[in-house]
């Protein structure tokens, strides 16, 4: 409950601390734009990583150099907690817009700061106002932001890790349509931390891998038609793989 409690006041705080924040690097970004984008993101950085010490959480990094550094990518992992986000966005290298249900425009403060970090808010029931939203982050993704997405479009609740819902092949046209690379994340250990014992947060172990990138204009043609199938079986291979005993892995 105390690591409840103090995550909680946390996130009060910095959201009413932040409003000045917002204030200052608005005026900033009204000349020097890049700069105030990316003094939003390292706040933001920071504040995920406060959240994942109060919540006692360990995390392990793999494969963290297959991320460019010199382009925008569309990072997509599977879906099982809501640390998901607070996980990766701690690690994202530069600017990185996130997927999110278009029902978080409703938070006060939080849609403000997510808005500022050029988040997507999708309409799933809404054809043309997902497209829409779609048609934004590949336009994001010419202007140099990264985006992240999570395909499988809500939380896996299965208690097995390897299990995923199908992949949404619409989420990946913003890969298609720019032909920026791929980033496979494989997430395991995040529902430990919350949702596996809800309402309560425990200290977890949490491992995040990222895969070698996939360049879609690259693959066959069939595996362009299948573009989120085929990325889901790359992230299916990585949490196998981590299931795998120590011996195994490193053979």
């Amino acid at each position: 409950m105390i690591r409840l409690f103090f995550t909680a006041l946390f996130i009060i705080c910095f959201l009413l601390l932040g409003i000045p924040i917002l204030g200052i690097t608005w005026l900033i970004g009204k000349k020097h734009r890049y700069a105030a984008d990316l003094s939003q993101l390292r706040t933001v950085q920071w504040a995920f990583r406060v959240i994942l010490f109060l919540c006692g959480t360990k995390l392990t990094v793999i494969g963290e150099h297959n991320i460019p550094k010199d382009t925008a990518v569309l990072y997509v992992g599977n879906h099982r907690s809501f640390f998901d986000t607070v996980i990766t966005y701690a690690r994202c290298p530069d600017l990185t817009g996130y997927v999110a249900k278009d029902s978080m425009l409703k938070v006060p403060l939080l849609s403000l700061w997510m808005k500022r970090l050029y988040c997507l808010f999708l309409n799933r029931d809404d054809v043309k106002e997902a497209l829409k939203t779609i048609l934004t982050g590949i336009e994001q993704v010419k202007q140099g932001i990264s985006i992240c997405i999570f395909p499988e479009g809500t939380r896996t609740k299965n208690t097995d890790e390897t299990e995923m819902l199908p992949f949404k092949e619409g989420s990946l046209k913003i890969a298609e349509k720019t032909g920026c690379p791929i980033i496979p994340m494989a997430i395991t250990g995040s529902a430990d931390i919350f949702e596996n014992h809800f309402p309560w947060i425990y200290s977890a172990h949490v491992t995040l891998q990222y895969g070698e990138p996939i360049y879609p204009k690259e693959l066959s043609k069939e595996e362009q038609k299948h573009l989120g199938s085929y990325t889901q079986q790359k992230i299916l291979a990585m949490l196998m793989q981590s299931k795998l005993p120590q011996s195994e892995k490193t053979a």
